[in-house]
Formats: C-alpha cells, sequence, structure tokens
C-alpha cells in the first residue's frame, strides 16, 4: 500500500481529531481540524485508506506545510 504524508496549508493549533489511528477515511474525510484565524479549518485526506499514523495532537501547534498525517492508500 502506498502511503500518503498529508500536510497542512494553513498555521493554526489542532482543536479536534475526528479519526483515530487505525481508522478508515474515505477521500474527503476530514483527518483534523486546524483553528487558525479564529476559524476552524477542516484538513481532509487526498485518498480513500486507513490512517496509519497521527503525526499532531490536539492543542499542538502546526506551521503551513507540516505534515500532520499519514494515510495508506
Amino acid at each position: 500500500m502506498p502511503e500518503i504524508k498529508i500536510v497542512t496549508e494553513v498555521a493554526g493549533r489542532i482543536c479536534a481529531t475526528p479519526v483515530q489511528v487505525g481508522g478508515t477515511v474515505a477521500d474527503g474525510d476530514e483527518i483534523v481540524v486546524i483553528e487558525a484565524m479564529k476559524m476552524e479549518i477542516p484538513v481532509p485526506s487526498p485518498a480513500a485508506g486507513t490512517l496509519t499514523s497521527l503525526l499532531v495532537g490536539i492543542d499542538d501547534l502546526v506551521a503551513e506545510g507540516q505534515a500532520i498525517a499519514i494515510v495508506a492508500s
């Protein structure tokens, strides 16, 4: 299975992680939600598969372009 590294396009604070490691995701499902500029910005999965690694946790600060999760498709 190819692994896809998911990166964030915005800097902010992780406010939700709706999928647990080992969970299945569909193309477009929210992997994490980032709070930035008083808005909640979902980060979607780019492909269907299994979330194999979550590289961030609730309240972690992330930078633009930072890897936040890995999905095996």
